[in-house]
């Protein structure tokens, strides 16, 4: 199971985000970006955030750590914005806490010009979890201490929003890939998905989050439904991977160009 902390501060709100995250600290002495399951897209997006970021951290990915964190609702009583107090009031309970990286840079691949095997490799991943959400626009890449960290996966999986239409063969679009235009042929390559490894990660979902899912008897139904979309797309044909002739043509280097973004996750 995920670390458990309870949260002791509410210290900001970061409106980047549809979500409304807020910065917390917790019993720990940790700080972190936490993900409310109050938030108007629902505790699946926690569901996504912690299986797919546990599996980029087992494929080498370098990821924030992620724990369950608990609120307390009373701490927003001192928060001015109604926003946030109604937030905290529908959040009590178990709530996801990212590990905060102090002074990380948003990705720009204008500054760096990505190193080709991580940009196929993380191609290939997204393509495997349905990530819609690593774009030019909102790369959801950060540079921190030299290496490019993953962060936000909350908008993939998006097919358990409708469970019945779930398709493990759909194809994933890459023409808006924001390393796409780095990448080789992601279909020579995989990533080592096993069985053993979906388990384990769907097991790190609080019961919480999947208790009285419509369509299941139970939590574990559903983290069964999860592991066996996943391993059908693992297993079966590779149709679901981007056409590399469909990949956008690279952007022209600014001036201030670094150089090659070599040090990422292998």
């Amino acid at each position: 199971m995920l670390d458990r902390v309870t949260a002791t501060r509410y210290v900001t709100p970061l409106r980047e985000g549809g979500s409304l995250p807020g910065l917390m600290e917790a019993d720990d002495l940790g700080t972190y970006v936490v993900k409310y399951r109050g938030a108007g897209q629902g505790r699946r997006v926690l569901v996504a955030e912690v299986i797919c970021a546990e599996l980029a951290r087992a494929f080498g990915f370098r990821t924030p750590e992620l724990k369950v964190i608990d609120v307390d609702p009373q701490l927003g009583l001192r928060e001015p914005d109604e926003e946030i107090q109604d937030l905290l009031t529908a959040s009590s309970g178990a709530n996801l806490a990212v590990d905060f990286l102090p002074g990380a840079l948003g990705f720009d691949p204008l500054g760096w010009e990505p190193d080709p095997e991580f940009a196929t490799r993380l191609l290939w991943f997204d393509a495997f979890i349905h990530n819609v959400d690593r774009s030019w626009r909102n790369p959801n890449l950060l540079v921190w201490h030299g290496d490019l960290w993953l962060i936000d996966h909350g908008a993939a999986l998006w097919f358990h929003h409708n469970w019945p239409t779930a398709d493990a063969r759909r194809r994933f679009d890459g023409s808006d890939h924001v390393l796409a235009p780095y990448a080789g042929d992601p279909r020579e390559i995989e990533l080592p998905v096993t069985r053993a490894l979906l388990e384990e990660v769907t097991a790190l979902v609080p019961q919480e989050w999947l208790s009285g899912e419509p369509g299941f008897d139970d939590a574990q139904a559903v983290r069964d439904a999860y592991v066996e979309h996943l391993e059908a797309r693992f297993t079966g044909p590779r149709t679901w991977l981007p056409d590399p002739a469909q990949a956008p043509a690279r952007p022209a280097k600014s001036a201030g160009s670094i150089g090659t973004f070599w040090r990422g996750a292998r």
